[in-house]
């Protein structure tokens, strides 16, 4: 019997599944308790997180016995993947389990941002009747640039391309004659932010694309632009949206991911009273479907991977 240790929320189903055949210690708690995660990972051999988890470090020292990481999820920056090949330690990401809620959340909130009637309820039921003032704008006819055109960033184009939008994308690290270009005009960074009345990121937070939403990118963007940043936190400059933002450099930006997270009341303070700004927590990738798909990916791959040590 293994010992597998969860620190962040899983499925119901996918924890028993695992339980039925070894030890569990399934703690949500753990995320925060530093100390306590090291102590029992000492004698752990699967390790399950999601983004919040920092697989690395002291963490990776104390788990000599480790010999696999699943990843509720699929950015694998808060997980040291050198030291995990020197220590023979599999990482599992969730690749491709959450690409339909992410794809909704994009569609989902650029129809709120440009429609901008969602957030008028209290007008209405208090009589005002603001029908001129809340009259928005359509996605049909629209732009959209994705910056990053992998997986995800494909299911987002099929929807859009669905609801009448134009598609363009970015990805330097897309060969010029990958077929997926046949239906998507392949422009550059400046190209997105001059075209784009909603701009979508796709890419993984590196130090080429830290802050690559910059003041510089932003004053670039339409007047009426929207931003979506779905992936990473850090790849927004956040003072530098927030500004953007407050000043009407851009039409509004819905944000899941942030340079810290959780969120502070002290960071968060800088996007308050902005009518033009949807905030989420980190919760794009996740609803019930697409945690059961996740959970299960995972548990399964740390299932075979115990099964032949």
């Amino acid at each position: 019997m293994a010992k597998v240790i969860i620190t962040e929320f899983m499925d119901d189903a996918a924890v028993e599944s695992l339980r039925a055949i070894h030890e569990v210690t399934y703690d949500p708690s753990l995320v925060d308790a530093a100390d306590r995660l090291i102590e029992l990972v000492e004698n752990a051999d699967a390790l399950i997180v999601r983004n919040r988890t920092q697989v690395r470090g002291a963490l990776l020292e104390a788990g000599k016995q480790l010999k696999c990481v699943g990843r509720l999820g699929v950015g694998l920056d808060n997980i040291d993947m050198n030291a995990c090949r020197l220590r023979g330690i599999d990482v599992y990401p969730a690749t491709g389990a959450n690409n339909l809620s992410v794809a909704e959340y994009v569609i989902t909130n650029a129809q709120a941002l440009l429609r901008g009637a969602y957030q008028g309820t209290a007008d209405v039921i208090s009589g005002a009747w603001p029908r001129e003032h809340m009259m928005g704008r359509e996605l049909a006819g629209k732009t959209l640039g994705l910056i990053g055109f992998g997986a995800i960033a494909r299911e987002v184009a099929g929807r859009a391309m669905a609801l009448g939008m134009d598609v363009v994308a970015h990805d330097p690290m897309l060969l010029a004659d990958d077929p997926a270009w046949a239906y998507v005009r392949n422009v550059s960074l400046d190209g997105i932010a001059d075209l784009s009345d909603v701009i979508s990121l796709h890419v993984p937070l590196t130090e080429a694309t830290r802050h690559l939403v910059d003041v510089g990118f932003l004053k670039q963007m339409r007047p009426d632009g929207i931003l979506i940043n779905a992936a990473r936190g850090g790849v927004v400059d956040d003072a530098a949206l927030a500004w953007a933002l407050s000043e009407g450099e851009i039409g509004g930006a819905a944000i899941d991911v942030f340079e810290v997270e959780p969120l502070t009341a002290e960071a968060g303070a800088k996007f308050a009273g902005l009518a033009n700004f949807i905030a989420t927590p980190h919760i794009a990738g996740v609803t019930v479907e697409s945690n059961q798909r996740v959970s299960n990916m995972i548990a399964e791959l740390v299932l075979s991977k115990l099964s032949t040590v």
